[in-house]
């Protein structure tokens, strides 16, 4: 890929950023704005490089409608915030607009042209729809990694019309990524969560290969228990899930990759409830295993300290409770000890595993913190993204 960066002169040239700033808004209040301070570098590169800037990007669902409350507003108005300059909304249809009538001022830097999937067309990834977004910018750059697993307008048929490049945030998401499955320092570990391990088998078997330790909690770690004759109460389990367990452990017999799973449990009896360290042969019928116990996290945190390389994604525990987030929190706290002591390249994704770390005010104490969703799995499961594929 090719880095915006690399362009010596970007003066008065028209940039197509596509961004996601899809962040959760309630009442037209952004409640957390990560995804929007994490693109700042590259809004700051540009406006340094006098380039004209047009956002493309997306909030919500709106399937192909205009949805008011879906509205980018919110979020232009913070941005225009955080940059301090001026930022214009451009509501009109975008199939009736051109390049010449986009920057009506010539002291205008940096327009945000309304939700990209008020159109049909966007998800669709419409070719003549895309030609025509295109013909706004003079050079696309990308700077929306968790969008990158979408085949959309604004994602993958764009980049065939225009000069395309890589934003900087998405280049450093991509050398982060790579870290942990193709440059990698060992020993490197897996810490993975999460409530169904269904969703994460690809993963798991994607790295079983490339990993020395794979610690499974949350959730998916009850399968587990259960599936080694330990009853687990009334905990959240998922069905039918014993031949992918039985695979994940002889690929990684195979594969000389250590499985580990809790050796003991915090349990409550309801979600709000207080909590109680169990062994595991003690976990009565109305008993949920809600978070790992102090020899689970002693086991882990030693694991930690063996480790050269981390991936980190899923809770340990139903953090939300605070009497089920101490493994959630102690394995935070260790990773990030060290990080920060040079011992440890760190990576983190995955929304929960982001507000375990913004709970505790750790975000900035990790190598890398991913909130792209469902695109850092997908890499992680070894498959292409149709973003990225465009712009190499």
């Amino acid at each position: 890929m090719r880095n915006i960066q690399n362009l010596l002169d970007l003066n008065k040239k028209k940039i197509l950023l596509r961004l996601d700033l899809n962040v959760p808004i309630k009442n037209g209040k952004i409640l957390d704005s990560t995804r929007i301070n994490k693109i700042l570098p590259t809004i700051n590169f540009l406006l340094k490089s006098n380039a004209k800037i047009i956002i493309l990007s997306h909030v919500g669902r709106p399937n192909g409608k205009i949805v008011n409350e879906l509205s980018l507003k919110p979020i232009c108005e913070n941005l225009k915030e955080k940059i301090n300059s001026e930022i214009r909304l451009v509501t009109k249809n975008l199939k009736e607009i051109n390049s010449n009538n986009l920057f009506i001022n010539s002291d205008e830097k940096i327009l945000m042209l309304e939700n990209i999937r008020f159109y049909k067309e966007e998800e669709e990834n419409n070719y003549e729809f895309a030609k025509h977004i295109a013909s706004l910018g003079e050079i696309y750059v990308n700077e929306a990694f968790s969008c990158s697993h979408r085949a959309h307008s604004s994602i993958h048929e764009i980049p065939k019309f225009l000069p395309s490049y890589s934003g900087l945030q998405l280049e450093t998401e991509i050398n982060a990524l790579k870290k942990i499955t193709s440059e990698i320092k060992r020993p490197i570990t897996c810490i993975i969560g999460g409530s169904k391990i269904s969703t994460k088998i690809n993963i798991i078997k994607n790295l079983i290969h490339k990993f020395d330790s794979i610690v499974i909690v949350g959730g998916m770690a009850n399968n587990i228990l259960e599936y080694k004759g330990i009853k687990i109460g009334n905990s959240i389990r998922e069905k039918n899930c014993n031949k992918i367990i039985e695979e994940i452990f002889n690929i990684s017999q195979k594969a000389n990759c250590k499985i580990i799973y809790p050796e003991d449990v915090v349990v409550g009896n309801d979600l709000n409830g207080s909590s109680k360290v169990k062994e595991l042969n003690n976990i009565l019928k109305d008993e949920m295993i809600l978070d790992i116990g102090p020899k689970t996290i002693k086991k882990i945190k030693d694991i930690i300290l063996n480790s050269n390389t981390i991936l980190w994604n899923g809770p340990a525990g139903y953090f939300e409770n605070i009497n089920f987030a101490n493994g959630s929190f102690e394995i935070a706290k260790e990773i990030a000890k060290e990080t920060k002591n040079g011992n440890l390249y760190s990576v983190l994704g995955g929304g929960d595993t982001v507000s375990v770390i913004n709970k505790i005010k750790l975000f900035n104490n990790f190598n890398f913190v991913s909130t792209a969703g469902g695109a850092f799995l997908e890499y992680l499961e070894g498959k292409d993204l149709p973003g990225i594929s465009a712009l190499n």
